[in-house]
């Protein structure tokens, strides 16, 4: 079996930087067992599989240890694949179906455009260990998908150092920290040991919260972000009501074919 393959670096102009994502094109889908082993064995925060169905495209992504509801970057990067590397439209649009319904991205001069749904962060309980598991206390604890822990500075976030054994203990899908940044709007980090990531380079469907939350926090709905890991990654964010614009460039950096039997 030859499967194509592309890495691309999500979040950035540059290689080596960003949120690298493999995608692998299919002309019918595998067996889930086979595409999570393939996950797994490209060991990528994100491996993305699309088919084509008439004029869209049905995506789906995997981290090395589960399937994913929503993953931003993996999605930015497919489109790259689509529109630029394959060329499989001319259209500046790629519409995806996906589990979380119906995403598109689209070609912002040099940016990748996603339109995603507004996951706000409310209150909740928090697990009792969480505060331990990060090192440190952050100023204000909501949750979403994930939980949103809310520091005072930037240093604060750039400083943490998780326990990545006990985070992996806790009742949500992952961890997002995040402050005011010093040279743009917020910075943030996200965790999810137990779902494979310890840290995610740069996370696109982590920006569904953080969005209306700095959105609210600052009066503005148009907001420029970092991702604040060793890779870093740049994000232009928008509040559009019930959905968020998640934006960012996207740096092409290898081509191959997986082959086994």
């Amino acid at each position: 079996m030859k499967i194509p393959l592309y890495q691309v670096d999500a979040f950035t102009n540059r290689p080596f930087a960003g949120n690298p994502a493999a995608i692998c094109p299919l002309e019918k889908w595998l067996p889930d067992k086979t595409m999570q082993s393939i996950a797994a064995e490209n060991n990528l925060s994100e491996t993305a599989f699309y088919v084509r169905d008439g004029a869209g495209f049905d995506l789906r992504w995997f981290t090395p240890a589960v399937e994913v509801d929503l993953c931003g970057h993996a999605t930015l990067a497919a489109a790259c694949v689509i529109q630029e590397i394959r060329r499989e439209t001319t259209d500046s649009r790629v519409v995806f179906r996906t589990r979380s319904g119906e995403l598109a991205v689209e070609r912002d001069g040099d940016l990748y455009a996603l339109d995603f749904p507004s996951r706000p962060a409310q209150s909740c309980v928090v697990h009792p260990g969480l505060v331990d598991a990060l090192g440190a206390p952050p100023k204000t604890v909501l949750a979403a998908r994930d939980y949103l822990c809310v520091f005072e500075s930037e240093e604060q976030v750039t400083a943490l150092a998780p326990n990545m054994t006990k985070l992996a203990e806790m009742d949500r899908f992952a961890v997002i920290v995040t402050a005011p940044g010093r040279d743009c709007d917020f910075v943030s980090r996200f965790f999810a040991p137990s779902k494979g990531v310890p840290e995610d380079p740069v996370t696109g469907s982590a920006h569904c919260t953080l969005i209306p939350y700095w959105a609210e926090q600052l009066g503005k709905t148009k907001l420029f972000a970092r991702q604040r890991s060793r890779r870093g990654g740049e994000v232009w964010c928008e509040l559009r009501g019930e959905r968020v614009r998640i934006a960012g460039h996207a740096a092409r950096y290898m081509e191959g074919v997986i082959e086994f039997q």
